[in-house]
């Protein structure tokens, strides 16, 4: 009876749910597929890519939780070569992350959590496995999977400051959804004492890590870093620093940041990256209301001339991230200066940039502890000590190159989640 209604409230929200999806697939490109993936219909050549073959299903909500992904979906690959790897996403920009994994062999978008759509894609992708990614309980989902005795796993998982009251609070619910979970792989001894509080049979807990630890990426040399410059028409001569991640609110001040720094003779070019990039459009238009000049991303080929001192790059694109922290002096993320909760400062640590963020960092409170106990980071309160620290850095090269050194150093020694995972999962699969 529980699930009828859980199914009856899902049906309501889809009221308002299916035309959001297809007002942002538009966007993409990705109406028809997207809405019908989330139906949990797949085409025959999706279907086609999985045939004769077992299959791990890993669900990944959004950017975030893909990019931890990455380093166990590498390891899979090489421990399971025959295995089908299928990704699912919630948002468009998570998906389009996934489809830069050359590993996986399928990306879709995860249906919505009505019983017979998750029924029909657990059929039709028929999993041996399922990892998902950080905390995504879904009722129906795990229902489908525990009656067709497919072990899933948490992996990387996690329940922040924000989270875990409320998880607490319902625990009488989430309970049972817990016990259909076969291991769960948290991210710290505080994860998982919290994941026995809210109800996790505790011979079923383990601490492997978090996996963001362990990311890898091919760091650019000096040539491939004069290039990136050269394509993004960055002037050798002036120094560069990256606004990441942003919210409205943050974009604002950081534009404003990079306007006094000009003024006051501080050469800089600031690179803003909007967590969300189709709100590209409108933060140009809050940036030339401020008398600011700034060039898309997606139109800097356009342009012969290099950025002059004091302008703007825009990014609308995604999958660069660390292309533009390769070539950057310092690193500003977002999400850190408004109430969000910050997003992950690891990978600028894993270029080897000193690494900026607000207040507001509850959903990354270890690993911005960890970054400012190494002394590869520095925590600002607000606009005025993010302007004092960025000219600050921008005028010390040498402090910089010691904070970029000090955050990597701290990565490569926190190394080692993606074993433990594999381990835990080697355990219960036995395969």
């Amino acid at each position: 009876m529980v699930y009828v209604l859980y199914d009856l409230l899902l049906c309501l929200s889809a009221v308002v749910l299916v035309p959001y999806y297809l007002l942002r697939g538009m966007r993409y490109g990705k109406t028809r597929r997207g809405i019908r993936e989330r139906l949990g219909l797949f085409k025959s050549d999706q279907l086609n890519l999985l045939a004769s073959r077992r299959v791990i299903w890993i669900h990944a909500v959004s950017v975030g939780e893909t990019r931890a992904a990455i380093p166990l979906v590498k390891s899979l690959r090489k421990k399971y070569p025959d295995v089908a790897l299928v990704l699912s996403n919630v948002t468009e920009t998570g998906r389009a992350i996934a489809k830069e994994i050359s590993e996986l062999d399928l990306c879709i978008f995860a249906p919505f959590d009505l019983s017979w759509s998750v029924r029909r894609a657990v059929r039709q992708l028929n999993p041996a496995l399922v990892l998902i990614v950080e905390t995504e309980l879904w009722p129906n989902f795990l229902r489908q999977l525990q009656q067709r005795r497919i072990p899933v796993l948490l992996v990387n998982g996690r329940f922040s400051d924000r989270s875990f009251p409320r998880y607490l609070m319902a625990r009488r619910v989430f309970r049972p959804l817990l016990k259909m979970v076969t291991a769960f792989c948290m991210q710290s001894d505080q994860d998982a004492r919290r994941a026995r509080r809210i109800g996790a049979p505790p011979g079923r807990v383990h601490v492997t890590g978090n996996l963001k630890f362990d990311i890898s990426a091919k760091v650019p040399d000096g040539d491939e870093r004069r290039r990136l410059r050269a394509v993004l028409r960055l002037p050798a001569d002036v120094p560069v620093w990256v606004a990441g991640s942003t919210h409205a609110g943050e974009e604002e001040i950081v534009a404003r940041i990079g306007r006094e720094l000009a003024s006051a003779d501080v050469p800089q070019l600031l690179i803003l990256v909007p967590r969300h990039p189709e709100r590209a459009r409108t933060v140009g238009e809050m940036l030339a209301s401020q008398g600011q000049s700034w060039v898309l991303r997606s139109e800097i080929d356009q342009r012969h001339e290099p950025l002059r001192n004091g302008e703007v790059l825009l990014v609308d694109s995604i999958g660069e991230m660390l292309d533009f922290y390769a070539v950057a002096n310092l690193v500003f993320v977002g999400g850190s200066l408004v109430p969000v909760g910050g997003h992950n400062i690891l990978e600028a640590s894993l270029l080897s940039k000193p690494v900026l963020f607000g207040p507001h960092m509850h959903n990354f409170k270890e690993i911005s502890s960890l970054v400012l106990a190494a002394g590869g980071g520095c925590q600002v309160a607000d606009e005025a000590e993010l302007k004092l620290q960025i000219r600050q850095l921008l005028r010390d090269p040498v402090r910089c190159r010691e904070m970029g050194n000090n955050g990597h150093t701290l990565l490569t020694g926190h190394a080692g989640a993606t074993a433990r995972t594999l381990s835990v999962i080697e355990g219960i699969w036995g395969e």
